[in-house]
């Protein structure tokens, strides 16, 4: 630590002026050294103080803020996790859905196939059947006709027929059927015989005999009839069960094509969620990192200030060890020099040089009008009157005016020690308290922006919150609806479809017993065969409606419970989710309002601290703020006067060391 030493003649002719000897100079000079060493350390102690409680401070806001930002880091992973179990779970239920529909497709792809075969089928079969009943109805109208002409040559010529075929051969000669239509009669008639195997009539058995021509085509007649009707019965349940299928295979693609379209809107709506919280928590990530190495690089300024303090404490304590032993060795060790070399009477052989003072006042007239300093002018006049009185007393005014130069540069010296002192003060109290108040503002504003953010974020979860319990509440009075719509529906069914299958049972019997009736060929009376067949074949019709009606009531039932389970299902799987939703929101929610009672109260102490430093901040600037004279100026001024004021001592120190070496010479003369 560099100081400024004052020049030996100084010294000297402060301990004459003083009547001090330089050995007590010296010492008193060490002890001024230790105390100015002594307030330094105070100082210093006071400077790392204030640095050590930054630091507290600092690290402690920075640890709050790594803990926030962990925090944010730690739900926006949640959040990220979240939505990728949701999307995985959304692109499964597509995959499936899409395999499902694509299968859907195929069946009624295949289904459509097969029933277009079978239309074809059945419409080949039916023609054929028709053209051959329509050729039997010629062939029995033509048989019964012939018949009706008795004695006619033709039917003669039957009844000598030896078969069927023959007998056919004589109607197409008589010119009463076609050639074509008796040769695909007689085919028809071999091909039934040949079916019925060993149980079939031979054609003997017709030999003679023209009724049992008729009874033969009369049963073929029957045969097509019956398997005619069985085809038209058969393509009826076939188109039925075709519809029913179609209906079934469409309905579950609309619902596929519908979940789907449900599944493509959540999956967007959770990539979008997800890239937002990834976007945010790079951001935040961000944050965190430079929040960390702001806290590493404050530990490390703060430990080396620390390990710095310590090294000053140290080198101060061992400066001040060195002036104790210093004071300690003169004392011990001077005392008889001292004596001997500065003990003698001092007799005075000086005079004032009044050329010197009146030399060294006018200087200072001079330096106190350049300076334009009312304290020099006074000093000045006041040396005049000390020189003037003196003169008129025969007294030395060398002494009187020299002390007036020394206590004037004192005062001016004590008065610049204390403006530089109060303007570090000020600098270094304004600084740190800036420092502190944009810290403190800084703070209070990411207080608040955070306390903002979340009452927004905690507000927008209440209202999703309270969006999802109305959507629970519709839901599930929704299902009760359902539910109820679905017993009624059932319990009509269970009744209409009592009731249909009781009628088809009542008309299955009505038919059965007027066809054994109508089959019955020993009855006693006329009956009426063409309106029992009537009757039969409208019972036939009304069974057939009735099967129908059955058949689509079962296959409404069917989907509609196939439709009620399926939306039972999408229900409960919807209301889990909403649920779920609901509890994480509604914790999320409460956490932020946590943090936000939490940070408010924070806030509060931070604003208490922040208030505190402004009103020290506005003592400051009263105190330090430069109203008249800068400091810059007041400092060039009063240096130099001091500097002036000290070649005002030269003029006078000059004749201080003739004084000295008029008394070596005395002390000389009185040893000799």
């Amino acid at each position: 630590m560099a100081r400024v030493a004052l020049p030996v003649a100084a010294l000297l002719s402060s301990a004459t002026a003083t009547e001090v000897t330089p050995i007590e100079k010296v010492m008193q000079l060490l002890t001024d050294l230790q105390h100015k060493i002594l307030d330094e350390g105070k100082q210093a102690q006071k400077t790392y103080e204030d640095f050590a409680e930054f630091c507290e401070e600092r690290s402690k806001d920075l640890g709050f803020e790594i803990k926030t930002g962990k925090a944010e880091a730690a739900d926006l992973d949640a959040t990220i996790a979240k939505e990728n179990a949701a999307i995985g779970a959304f692109n499964a239920k597509i995959e499936e859905l899409t395999a499902g529909i694509a299968t859907d497709e195929a069946d009624l792809k295949a289904a459509t196939e097969i029933r277009s075969k079978e239309k074809g089928d059945f419409v080949a079969e039916e023609n054929e059947l028709t053209e051959i009943i329509s050729m039997l109805k010629r062939a029995l109208a033509i048989l019964e006709r012939e018949m009706a002409k008795s004695g006619s040559a033709s039917m003669l010529q039957m009844k000598n027929a030896g078969s069927i075929a023959e007998a056919l051969n004589v109607m197409v000669q008589a010119s009463a059927m076609s050639s074509a239509d008796a040769s695909r009669l007689t085919a028809l008639v071999q091909s039934s015989q040949e079916e019925g195997g060993a149980g079939a009539p031979d054609a003997a058995v017709y030999e003679g005999h023209s009724g049992d021509i008729i009874d033969t085509l009369q049963g073929l007649l029957d045969k097509a009839e019956g398997q005619l009707a069985d085809a038209r019965k058969t393509e009826t349940a076939n188109h039925q069960n075709f519809q029913m299928l179609q209906q079934s295979l469409e309905d579950e693609i609309k619902f596929g094509n519908s979940d789907m379209d449900e599944a493509k809107k959540g999956l967007a709506t959770s990539e979008g969620s997800k890239a937002t919280a990834t976007g945010a928590l790079a951001v935040t990530n961000k944050d965190l990192a430079a929040d960390t190495e702001t806290l590493g690089d404050l530990h490390q300024e703060c430990m080396t200030k620390s390990e710095a303090y310590e090294a000053e404490v140290k080198s101060r304590d061992e400066e001040l060890k060195a002036l104790a032993a210093a004071k300690k060795a003169i004392a011990d060790n001077t005392d008889a020099a001292n004596s001997l070399e500065y003990g003698l009477a001092q007799t005075s052989f000086l005079q004032t040089s009044s050329d010197a003072v009146e030399s060294a006042s006018r200087f200072v007239w001079r330096l106190a009008q350049k300076q334009s300093s009312p304290a020099l002018a006074q000093l000045a006049s006041r040396m005049s009157t000390a020189m003037k009185v003196s003169a008129k007393n025969g007294q030395d005014p060398f002494a009187k005016i020299k002390g007036l130069i020394s206590d004037m540069i004192a005062r001016l010296e004590s008065d610049a020690d204390a403006d530089a002192s109060h303007k570090a003060y000020c600098d270094k109290e304004l600084g740190e308290t800036n420092v502190k108040h944009a810290d403190k503002t800084a703070e209070i504003e990411k207080m608040t922006t955070f306390i903002d953010q979340s009452n927004a974020r905690s507000a927008q979860l209440k209202e999703e919150v309270a969006r999802l319990q109305k959507e629970l509440a519709e839901l599930a009075s929704a299902q009760a609806e359902m539910d109820k719509l679905r017993s009624q529906e059932n319990a009509d069914y269970t009744k209409n479809r009592a009731d249909t299958e009781q009628g088809i049972e009542g008309v299955k019997i009505a038919l059965k017993v007027l066809r054994d009736y109508y089959a019955n060929d020993e009855k006693a009376h006329e009956e009426a065969q063409g309106a029992g067949q009537g009757i039969i074949g409208l019972l036939e019709v009304i069974e057939s409606d009735f099967t129908k009606s059955l058949a689509e009531m079962i296959s409404t039932e069917e989907a509609a419970a196939a439709a009620y389970d399926k939306q039972t299902k999408e229900n409960a799987i919807d209301k889990a989710a909403k649920e779920k939703d609901v509890e994480y929101k509604s914790k999320e929610s409460s956490d932020l309002d946590k943090a936000v009672e939490e940070t408010s109260a924070d806030r509060s102490g931070v604003q208490v601290e922040l208030d505190a430093v402004n009103e020290y901040l506005d003592s400051l600037h009263k105190q330090c703020d430069e109203k008249v004279e800068p400091y810059a100026e007041r400092k060039r001024r009063r240096e130099a006067e001091i500097a002036g004021l000290k070649e005002a001592l030269t003029i006078l120190e000059g004749q201080a060391f003739l004084q000295q070496q008029a008394q070596h010479a005395l002390r000389g003369v009185h040893r000799h």
